[in-house]
């Protein structure tokens, strides 16, 4: 091989792994901390992939989980679930984002927290082997993917989005009350 054409090919190389890097750079998560809160740069999606006008932000957020079983049924099992932010697919409409609505959009970021937490803890309680997990995690997961999902719509519907001030402010202590009182099921 020449000189000229191991050069070509190290470019080539170099150009792909660039590549690659990039799109692992834009498609970046954030994992839930109490210590660090959404900021409006971390909404970039260009599009409002909700519709309709009276929208003014959208957070994708919610669980990834990890299992490690075994073959034999009386191994121990390992289940780890982290709350995660989508970066690329949460949308802001820059002209009319404010710090209120930067705050209802964090509330869904903490709801996620707190359901994540509900399954971990509902895991911790009847899920100790292999044989367990094949036996509970479906259900236990779907039911409480179900209650999430459920509560992230009640709460859109009964803050309006944010703009009702006063079920915001009764959601947001409600939501730190929840999450204080888990406080043992948040990943460490």
């Amino acid at each position: 091989m020449t000189v000229k054409k191991r050069h070509r090919n190290f470019m080539r190389g170099l150009f792909i792994l660039f590549f690659f890097a990039a799109n692992l750079l834009s498609a970046q998560k954030i994992v839930w901390s109490a210590d660090k809160k959404l900021v409006w740069n971390n909404f970039k999606s260009n599009k409002n992939s909700l519709g309709g006008a009276d929208v003014v932000a959208y957070t994708h957020c919610g669980w990834e989980y990890s299992s490690i079983t075994s073959s034999d049924p009386k191994k121990p099992v390992k289940i780890e679930i982290t709350t995660i932010f989508n970066e690329d697919k949460s949308w802001k409409d820059v002209k009319r984002i404010n710090d209120y609505v930067l705050v209802h959009e964090q509330k869904h970021f903490d709801i996620a927290e707190l359901h994540a937490r509900k399954l971990r803890k509902e895991l911790a309680e009847k899920i100790t082997y292999t044989s367990d997990y094949k036996k509970y995690f479906k259900s236990i997961y779907a039911r409480i993917s179900n209650d999430y999902r459920k509560f992230q719509q009640r709460y859109d519907k009964e803050t309006d989005h944010g703009q009702n001030k006063e079920k915001q402010a009764e959601y947001n202590i409600m939501i730190a009350d929840a999450l204080a009182e888990l406080n043992n099921y948040q990943k460490i």
